[in-house]
């Protein structure tokens, strides 16, 4: 590895980690860039998923605040992720995965364009604010936990509309549930694909302490935002995610 290969891999990997933190889709920013220095596709797949790990993490830590009194609704959510994580691990390792790597643009543009009308669509399917979530919100999540476990571009999109709709509460805090979501997927394939996955260590140690600071710095500015303007970059971002993986 170059000089210039180091550097590259240390500003994707901060931008990645600021993207997660905000809405997630870092993967769409440091995958490609494992894929310019050469990484066959599977390789560059499970190397980012193991690098990005740390950024997850920065995310959530960023997050405390907005996270207190939360315990049981992150902790029953973060249960059924796990489950969600399994499978998507074991799809991405065990088949090519062709056709679903054909839907995924438009999964990722559905759930931007859903999270756009999520206050319709949570007066819609939400249930009453003052009661219990749905328990659509597990089967979503379940979905998420496979999606960002199989290909994680658009991962945090997809969490954040689910939680989004189902949740009634302050957005900022459903983001900060989303980021917990979103380091328990990542850390059930990180241990997958670290046992059994092609994981190029040498790209993970470089990207990996990168992504933590970004995770720290995309919450600080996430905070700064308001709702509505944290809504609106979450759904442009989304849609430039989507775009891009069409294209690819």
């Amino acid at each position: 590895m170059t000089l210039a290969d180091l550097f590259f891999l240390v500003g994707a990997g901060l931008l990645a980690g600021v993207v997660n933190a905000l809405a997630g889709g870092g993967t769409l920013i440091s995958f490609p860039a494992l894929l310019a220095l050469g990484y066959p596709s599977l390789t560059a797949s499970v190397t980012n998923a193991v690098a990005l790990w740390p950024g997850y993490l920065g995310g959530v830590l960023g997050y405390r605040a907005e996270l207190r009194g939360q315990r049981r609704r992150a902790t029953m959510l973060a249960l059924t992720s796990v489950l969600g994580a399994v499978a998507g691990s074991a799809l991405l390792l065990l088949t090519p995965g062709r056709v679903f790597e054909s839907i995924v643009p438009w999964l990722v543009a559905f759930a931007s364009l859903a999270l756009l009308a999520q206050p319709w669509l949570r007066k819609r399917f939400g249930g009453p604010a003052d009661g219990p979530p749905s328990r659509l919100v597990y089967a979503g999540v379940f979905l998420g936990g496979c999606y960002g476990a199989y290909f994680n571009g658009g991962m945090g999109v997809l969490l954040l509309t689910v939680l989004g709709m189902f949740l009634h509460d302050d957005l900022h805090r459903v983001n900060a549930v989303r980021a917990t979501l979103a380091l328990v997927i990542s850390s059930v394939s990180v241990v997958a694909f670290s046992l059994y996955g092609p994981v190029q260590w040498q790209a993970v140690i470089v990207v990996a302490p990168a992504s933590l600071v970004g995770g720290f710095l995309g919450t600080r500015l996430a905070r700064l935002m308001p709702p509505k303007v944290l809504r609106g970059v979450v759904v442009a971002f989304g849609l430039g995610v989507a775009a891009a993986l069409a294209l690819h």
